[in-house]
């Protein structure tokens, strides 16, 4: 094996595939990346066994070339050192793989040997070949994935709530997380002659995020029976799914419904991040929501520490009954209203000790359920 490549490209490369990487494994090979020198293209993979990320380079980027094979051949090397290397590194660089397993790397005068592992000990990818596939705008999938990962159960003790649950219906994709106390669901319609069910670990898909941000227009989505694999031109994410059959939460969304009201979303952001700053006391960052009358909606926590903080805020339109309140995780409310791009904002109210429905006033696609919380 024996390339030449352009630093900046290298240096991409194997921070990308670095992701998948766990320096701290029982299992030596793991540790490393496996680099793959074809004619056309080179590849680096880097994998835990859950994950693996696969990243191709080929010889010409945008027309400006940037890599140069001269002889095919694979090895490993550890991750941490060649990221390391690569980053001193001051120019183009050049890569040799010596006959036991010893990589020589030259940058202008600067010349460095690095020991590497055998490639054949590496293990295989899975294969795709002949799985159910569909397509997504990549803007889409990263938003739906920011509006509903962040909502997974933390409690390993529970697998299937630490994953997003992602079903295909009726040309329909639905994206559900939950950790019982709270629930994001999104829905997008799609064309796909996919259906099913599968859960995806949220690692999976927070790591999916900072890969493909800006990376292309459209992702490829093939699923298997153990894996889903998001894919690209140049990059591709191999997840393990999680065994099980998630819960239905359909049942879950609240039909019965008090009062509806609908507030200014960045106001009643930065009313909740305000609240926030006493509510940590509590075990549950209890925030006080009251429905004063027909026109005013009142925030607020305490601490026997610090203080109060209060304020009220204008309600834009309301249905139902006034004189509610309920109390809830300051901080997951939060999130949702984070996720929430849209200028307005509806709650609707079941009772005070009912879940809080809460979604753009004009955008049904997006809902997020908050559970009340106790106040003692």
């Amino acid at each position: 094996m024996e390339f030449i490549i352009n630093k900046e490209c290298f240096n991409k490369a194997i921070s990308d595939v670095s992701h998948a990487v766990s320096i701290k494994t029982a299992i030596p090979i793991l540790s490393g990346i496996k680099i793959v020198a074809n004619d056309d293209c080179l590849t680096l993979l880097g994998s835990n066994s859950d994950i693996v990320i696969e990243k191709t380079i080929p010889l010409t980027i945008d027309g400006v070339s940037g890599l140069e094979v001269f002889e095919k051949g694979t090895v490993v090397l550890s991750a941490k050192y060649l990221s390391e290397i690569v980053k001193k590194l001051p120019d183009v660089i050049h890569v040799k793989l010596n006959g036991n397993q010893s990589v020589t790397i030259k940058s202008n005068e600067i010349v460095m040997n690095l020991n590497g592992l055998h490639s054949g000990e590496y293990p295989n990818i899975p294969q795709i070949d002949g799985a159910g596939y569909f397509n997504i705008p990549s803007v889409e999938l990263l938003e739906i994935i920011k509006q509903t990962a962040f909502a997974v159960s933390k409690n390993e003790t529970r697998p299937l709530l630490t994953g997003v649950n992602l079903s295909i219906k009726e040309n329909k994709l639905t994206c559900v997380a939950t950790n019982s106390h709270r629930l994001a669901l999104r829905e997008l319609p799609l064309e796909s002659k996919v259906t099913g069910s599968f859960i995806i670990p949220s690692k999976s898909l927070n790591e999916l995020t900072k890969l493909f941000n800006n990376e292309a227009d459209t992702i490829h989505i093939f699923i298997t029976e153990s894996y889903i694999v998001f894919q690209t031109n140049h990059i591709s994410l191999f997840s393990r799914l999680i065994e099980g059959n998630y819960p239905n939460v359909s049942e879950l969304l609240p039909k019965d419904l008090k009062t509806i009201i609908t507030v200014d979303t960045k106001t009643l952001l930065k009313g909740i991040d305000r609240a926030c700053l006493f509510a940590s006391e509590w075990r549950n960052n209890n925030v006080l929501i009251e429905i004063l009358d027909k026109s005013k909606l009142r925030i607020s926590s305490n601490s026997s520490e610090l203080g109060k903080i209060e304020e009220t805020q204008s309600i834009m339109s309301i249905r139902g009954e006034a004189g509610l309140s309920v109390s809830l995780d300051g901080s997951f409310l939060l999130d949702a209203l984070k996720a929430i791009k849209e200028n307005e904002v509806k709650l609707s109210f079941g009772g005070p000790m009912r879940p809080v429905l809460i979604e753009p006033s004009d955008n049904s696609s997006y809902r997020h359920l908050i559970s009340p919380v106790r106040t003692y």
